[in-house]
């Protein structure tokens, strides 16, 4: 059934908006600066975490989390769990030695306005913290519960997730890489964590793994088309929408899904991520409803 795109945008944008809210008011609540030398780190995972960025993950966890009937304080836990991570890569990512960007979200990278050794500092304790929170009782009072969503968040973000596409991602420019290849490296580099913001509801509720399989099909399909987007932004040169300089990938050579597709051939594989997505959650009722309007915003971007 082809997508429709219907004028979710008002709901969509008061949600993202309120998680984001929520997620800036955790962080300035936990990150709240010593009164000795560590000041300086403690601004410097401030400047990184609060403010600015789509939220696209603690909106994912929140919107699943709303499938179950999960206590909302708790899922923003993982969220904000989630968000950690994803922030702590941006930080080691936008490197001189990695991607070397001096702009992300709209402001100066952490190295940028830090310096480099605070940088790597500020991401090496956000990526604690993200485990830290998920191991305190407060997440959930199933301590079994708990180690699952540590050990499932380690492997989205570990060799075989994250930093692994973030490790293809940088030999990428030596290599002409296909679609398949390219469709690897993104499902590892940005869809693993997006596919645990889902899950992690799953795990919440102690759904076995194989009743997981819709769920992470949804998260898929939506990372895949949210990364299509995103290269097509890149494409246009729109670097309000990107929050970051654009053409780098083109620049240095690496393939691209419009690389590779062309910008037609892109968007209509994007709008049929996105229809598959939605139809994973046929079993759902109007408890999915935010987690439809996320899908359907993934190519909405670009128009």
């Amino acid at each position: 059934m082809p997508v429709e795109l219907v004028d979710s945008g008002l709901d969509l944008e008061t949600e993202a908006d309120r998680v984001s809210r929520q997620v800036d008011d955790f962080f300035a609540r936990l990150l709240v600066s010593p009164p000795d030398s560590r000041e300086r780190l403690f601004e410097a995972m401030r400047h990184a975490a609060i403010g600015g960025g789509k939220r696209l993950r603690p909106l994912l966890t929140i919107a699943a989390a709303r499938l179950f009937a999960i206590d909302e304080e708790r899922a923003l836990r993982v969220a904000a769990a989630i968000e950690a991570i994803h922030v702590y890569s941006l930080i080691h990512d936008d490197l001189p030695s990695m991607d070397d960007d001096d702009l992300r979200r709209g402001k100066p990278t952490v190295h940028k306005a830090f310096g480099e050794a605070t940088a790597v500092l500020a991401g090496d304790s956000l990526h604690a913290l993200a485990f830290e929170i998920l191991a305190h009782e407060a997440t959930d009072s199933d301590p079994v519960v708990r180690c699952d969503l540590v050990l499932e968040l380690s492997q989205a973000s570990g060799p075989n997730g994250m930093a692994g596409g973030q490790m293809m991602d940088l030999l990428a420019e030596r290599q002409a890489l296909d679609l398949p290849a390219v469709t690897r490296l993104q499902q590892l580099k940005t869809g693993a964590l997006i596919e645990y913001a889902v899950e992690a509801a799953c795990i919440m509720v102690r759904l076995a793994r194989e009743e997981r399989t819709p769920y992470r099909g949804f998260a898929r399909n939506v990372g895949l088309a949210f990364q299509i987007t995103d290269d097509l932004i890149d494409h246009s040169g729109n670097e309000a929408a990107a929050g970051k300089r654009t053409g780098k990938d083109a620049s240095a050579g690496k393939a691209t899904f419009v690389s590779l597709l062309g910008p037609d051939r892109a968007r209509q594989q994007a709008r049929l991520l996105v229809e598959q997505a939605i139809d994973h959650l046929g079993s759902h009722g109007d408890e999915a409803d935010l987690l439809r309007a996320i899908a359907r915003f993934a190519i909405e971007r670009d128009r």
